[in-house]
């Protein structure tokens, strides 16, 4: 899959675990912020290596 679609994607995975974590805080439900908060991380760590393998191919 092309670089700029993970990067994408990864957005998309984050903006998702932003509204588990608001959904939670809404809820004061602590397991749906942490899942929230979790996916938010992994999604962050996907960009960056995404960001990183486009800008390897890029040189």
């Amino acid at each position: 899959m092309g670089k700029s679609t993970d990067i994408a994607r990864a957005k998309a995975r984050r903006l998702k675990g932003m509204i588990k974590e608001s959904d939670g805080i809404a809820l004061e439900n602590e397991r749906l912020k942490a899942e929230g908060r979790k996916e938010q991380a992994e999604a962050r760590r996907e960009e960056a290596l995404a960001r990183t393998a486009r800008a390897a191919s890029d040189r």
